[in-house]
């Protein structure tokens, strides 16, 4: 758990420091930090991650390894600046949550996230989604899709 501590990058002396143990490490949080990206070594060294918590940062883009992560089955990046839902995601066979509250998605790749067949929860709650987004992703997904509620239209 390296929460709250207000890292811009991932610590290099932790990737020696635990080099004999990362295939035992299954749980990572680097919530509520100031990371700005996530490097493609970090996603290598912890390969057996099953649960990520990123949230409360700077990102904008995950690297492509991350489909290379084979048991992971929930993702929280909620309160960080992706403007696109990160497509890597949606190759995740293992993922069962995805967590992208308050972010800056406008679109989703509804046919992607339809076929991944373990996929029981996306949230995107405090998104500027679409109504068309709204209207296309519901009948496609077997999942809880987590959407704010519509805001009214100003009357003119």
């Amino acid at each position: 758990d390296l929460a709250n501590c207000k890292l811009m990058t991932f610590p290099v002396g932790i990737y020696k420091a635990m080099r004999s143990v990362t295939e035992g490490i299954h749980h990572i949080s680097l919530a509520n930090n100031e990371l700005k990206s996530l490097t493609s070594r970090f996603i290598t060294t912890f390969s057996q991650l099953r649960e990520l918590n990123l949230a409360g940062n700077y990102l904008h883009r995950l690297p492509e390894e991350v489909t290379s992560l084979l048991h992971l089955r929930a993702i929280n990046l909620s309160r960080n600046r992706f403007r696109r839902f990160p497509e890597p995601l949606a190759t995740v066979a293992t993922l069962e949550t995805i967590d992208l509250e308050e972010n800056e998605i406008t679109e989703v790749p509804a046919e992607k996230l339809a076929s991944m067949a373990s996929l029981r929860s996306l949230n995107l709650r405090a998104n500027p989604v679409g109504p068309e987004v709204r209207l296309l992703v519901r009948p496609l997904v077997p999942f809880d899709l987590l959407l704010s509620p519509e805001k009214p239209i100003p009357k003119a």
